[in-house]
């Protein structure tokens, strides 16, 4: 072998290892859920949806720690192939996440991105603003909250050359 084709391949090898990279989601296991469910089509169809597993995502809107547990307010987005919210696409839908326990609020903030799996319990007449709004219920079995620094659409890869400068 020569030291070209040696660099040759190590080239490939480390543009497939940033490839890769570039590609990391949750996997959360997808093998039961429903995926023709959307948070406002469990709504549409009313008590039927109790029990149905799903994989949903989207963008926090509030977090509520109560006594016991924690509600996640989620306007639902489509997942990519990453299972990350594609929120430039068309929202799906409000759902409520009822998480036992308590969640750090500071954490799961307004605006950061969240990918689940898990049950819907059921419906819950609220608000938007004044509106009145139903909302799916999740008790979640996974949950992931994408870095902070993911929510961003596109890749935090970049390649160029030049000067950056940041505020």
């Amino acid at each position: 072998m020569t030291a070209r084709t040696a660099i040759g391949a190590m080239f490939f090898v480390l543009a497939g290892l940033l490839l890769t990279g570039c590609a990391v989601g949750p996997r959360l296991d997808s093998a039961s859920v429903d995926t023709q469910l959307t948070p406002s089509r469990a709504v549409a169809m009313g008590k039927q949806v109790s029990g149905r597993r799903v994989l949903w995502g989207g963008v926090i809107v509030s977090t509520t720690n109560l006594k016991h547990s924690t509600r996640i307010e989620v306007l639902g987005y489509p997942l990519d192939r990453t299972q990350r919210p594609q929120t430039d696409a068309h929202p799906l839908g409000r759902f409520l996440v009822d998480r036992p326990g308590y969640l750090e609020s500071a954490d799961y903030a307004s605006g950061r991105l969240i990918t689940l799996t898990g049950a819907v319990t059921g419906l819950h007449a609220g608000h938007v603003g004044q509106a009145r709004y139903v909302y799916a219920v999740v008790v979640p079995d996974h949950l992931y909250l994408w870095p902070a620094d993911s929510e961003r659409n596109g890749s935090g890869l970049h390649f160029g050359i030049g000067v950056l400068f940041h505020n």
